[in-house]
């Protein structure tokens, strides 16, 4: 009688392999941009403000309470003070805007497309960056007077530098591919400073606008102090010398909204014209 063995032999199947492990993607970017999140940090600081004045944690004689200082400006503009100098001051900062922003544009153009216009220009433009311009205020007193021409004058002259720098820059930074494939293209003057030229300046130009918007109002400050009757600059100058802190508050409040507004008018002009780029900012 023979055994019979009977062996059960497990044949291991084979080991399926384990999926790959997908990386999960680290963004880099900062995100989608929040509504209205340029007011978030002006509206902290007004918030701590009230909270310290309310607290007690302020002196009311040299820092005053909100309230109050929206209190003095409703009684400022009710009697016709605020109105007239807010008026005198956004005209001097327009006339000296808009002079400034013509004299960086053409300066700019004409130094960045031209070597000659480069050697007369650039060297002259950078010697009055290096010159502090509130420093020419003696000087152009006795040129054009005390009365508004000199106050013009020196705001245009704070508005087109940095228009002028950074346009000269951009235009400097325009890659001479595009200069070449231009001139195959048989362009003329004028299509290449259109098609070439301002599409790769206008970057640079929105950046030195924002700092000529920025500089009007702090040239301004600064100016409707000397010899000046009216403007934001004059009440603040007069408040001081009566110890009205809070009248200068209201001063200070309207050229930091002026500012604030200018910039960000800036800012969309400038993501509706260059909707094209793919930015970090959009």
């Amino acid at each position: 009688m023979s055994a019979v063995t009977t062996t059960t032999t497990a044949v291991a199947a084979p080991a399926t392999p384990e999926p790959p492990q997908v990386r999960r993607r680290r963004r880099l970017s900062p995100g989608r941009r929040l509504p209205a999140a340029r007011l978030a940090g002006p509206l902290a600081v007004l918030v701590l403000w009230a909270v310290a004045s309310a607290a007690g944690a302020l002196d009311p004689g040299a820092i005053p309470a909100p309230w109050t200082v929206l209190r003095t400006a409703g009684h400022l503009w009710t009697d016709g003070t605020l109105p007239t100098d807010v008026l005198t001051s956004l005209r001097r900062a327009a006339y000296g805007f808009a002079i400034g922003l013509t004299a960086g544009v053409l300066l700019a153009l004409a130094s960045g497309l031209s070597r000659a216009g480069e050697a007369l220009i650039d060297g002259t433009v950078q010697l009055n960056r290096a010159i502090p311009t509130l420093g020419l205020i003696p000087l152009f007193i006795l040129w054009l007077g005390i009365g508004e021409t000199f106050k013009i004058a020196i705001i245009a002259i704070v508005v087109y530098i940095p228009i002028y720098l950074n346009t000269h820059a951009a235009l400097s930074g325009i890659d001479t591919r595009f200069v070449e494939l231009a001139e195959v293209q048989g362009l003329s003057r004028f299509a290449f400073v259109r098609r070439v030229v301002i599409p790769g300046a206008l970057p640079g130009f929105f950046v030195g606008l924002r700092l000529g918007v920025t500089g009007s109002w702090l040239g301004l400050v600064v100016l409707e102090q000397i010899n000046a009757t009216s403007g934001l600059g004059y009440l603040m100058f007069q408040a001081q010398n009566y110890g009205q802190s809070d009248v200068i508050l209201v001063g200070l409040l309207i050229y930091g909204v002026f500012g604030l507004i200018s910039d960000s008018v800036v800012r969309l002009i400038e993501r509706r014209v260059l909707s094209w780029r793919r930015t970090l900012s959009s």
